[in-house]
This record gives structure tokens, sequence and C-alpha cells, in this order.
């Protein structure tokens, strides 16, 4: 199986570049539907849905493979050549961002731009890091997950969209959590929630943009400025949008900062 057809890769745009946008953990591609259309005229565009999301192959989950981040960074890897690409731009959101990170690293020439959209290179708070939750919270999170995956769903979402004015937005991550396989969801989530590439950041040589919300509840401004300070050269830019999904609750504000920078 390619991992175009694994990945159920989607491309469309214009342009001798391409642009590459990952969604988030218990997303899939339908996330970036307010974004990525406004690049198709300077850009060949690519979605895709990580192993157990969206309309992936869901017989190609190992749980081996998927053990770390790097095997769905490789997952990106192995797109990225079966398309031919080089020199794109990776627009990656949330663990994505980390995921793309890691990709860049392992195929140097396949991203020349990386914006990172509410990254996080680690969850859990450390000595002199905060990254904005005790290791008891994540255990917690995890264990509800594990117990009732529906109602952790309907519970979370609200509170990771954030923009309590606007209910439909949570509902709508909600159902994308409800849609995710429910072992692969906590599988996943245990990866992202408990991993640390705090060492891989300074070894980023690709440029790259940050995109911080004023107000997160699962990446806090801190994070955003850690990432900024470790890897050489990035810009950071301070949406004025609350919430960890600015794709979609402030779209318009994404689609500005990413073509400045490109």
């Amino acid at each position: 199986m390619s991992a175009v057809q694994r990945n159920n890769v989607k491309i469309a745009g214009h342009g001798d570049r391409a642009m590459m946008f990952a969604h988030g953990f218990g997303c899939d591609q339908n996330m970036w539907r307010f974004v990525q259309p406004a690049f198709d005229a300077e850009f060949r565009t690519v979605l895709f849905d990580h192993v157990g999301a969206g309309g992936s192959d869901l017989s190609a989950f190992d749980a081996d493979r998927y053990a770390s981040l790097q095997g769905y960074a490789d997952d990106i890897v192995d797109i990225g050549r079966d398309l031919g690409l080089e020199n794109a731009v990776f627009v990656g959101h949330s663990v994505s961002a980390m995921i793309g990170v890691l990709a860049s690293l392992a195929a140097p020439r396949l991203f020349s731009e990386l914006v990172l959209v509410c990254p996080s290179p680690r969850y859990i708070d450390d000595d002199g890091y905060r990254g904005g939750f005790a290791s008891t919270d994540i255990d917690d999170l995890l264990e509800s997950l594990a117990d009732n995956h529906l109602g952790w769903s309907a519970t979370m979402a609200p509170v990771i969209m954030g923009n309590p004015d606007r209910p439909d937005l949570g509902e709508e991550l909600a159902n994308s959590f409800c849609r995710t396989d429910p072992a692969i969801a906590k599988h996943f989530a245990r990866v992202t929630f408990t991993s640390d590439n705090r060492a891989d950041l300074p070894r980023v040589s690709a440029r790259t943009l940050i995109l911080q919300c004023r107000d997160d509840s699962i990446a806090p401004k801190e994070v955003g400025e850690y990432v900024h300070d470790h890897i050489t050269g990035s810009k950071l830019v301070m949406l004025d949008a609350t919430g960890h999904c600015p794709n979609l609750s402030a779209p318009q504000d994404v689609i500005t900062a990413i073509r400045a920078f490109v």
C-alpha cells in the first residue's frame, strides 16, 4: 500500500511548490477546510489523515510503529517521497507541529519552511518549564479517555476549542473525537501527551513560524515562547484568538500570518 492510500492523501491547487497541512489529535484533514483553499492559487496543497483518523486505512495501524511521534513523522516523509516533494511548506497543528519538526529532521530537503500552529514540545510541567499540565493531570486525562471515550470527547472538546460563545465549534470537535477509533485514540493520546521533543528544537534548520493563541488551555503562551526561543531564527506571532484550534475559530488570522511568512 502506498502512503498516499494509507493516509488518504488529497491534492489540490497549483504552483511549483507544495504546502502540506497536518491535523492534530482527534481531528482529520477536514479541520483545514477554512485555511487550505486560500493557498490553492499559489501552492499545490496536500491534505492527509494520520493513521487512525478520517479516511485513513485503519488496518495500517501498528502499535509499535506508532509508539512515538517518530512513527507519524515517518508517514509524512513517506508521503513526501511518494509525491516527490522538495522544499515544501509544512503547516502542522497541535501535536502535528512536533511531528513536522521530526519529519524535517529526518528528511531535511522535504520542507524549507515550517508553520507550527499551537505547538507544544512537552505538555507536562518540568523544572524550569511550563507545559500547562501536571503529570497527575495527564494521568487523569488518559484514564478518563480510556474509561469513557464518548464522555471524554463531549467534556473535553469545548475546553480545548475555547470560544464558549460559539458552541458549534466545540460540538464539531467533539464529533470529530467521536469518529476516531477509540483504541487508536487512546494510544495516540498517550503518545501525544507524554511526548517530550524539547531536545529536537535546536536542531531545526528550516525557516519556522510559530502561531500562538493569546488564550490556549492546551498550549499556554509560555510554550510558544519556549519553542520560539529554542528554534534559531524562528518567528513568533501571537494571534488575537482564543482556544487551541485557530484553524477553525480564527482561520483568516491563520491565513494572514502564513501568507506573510511564505
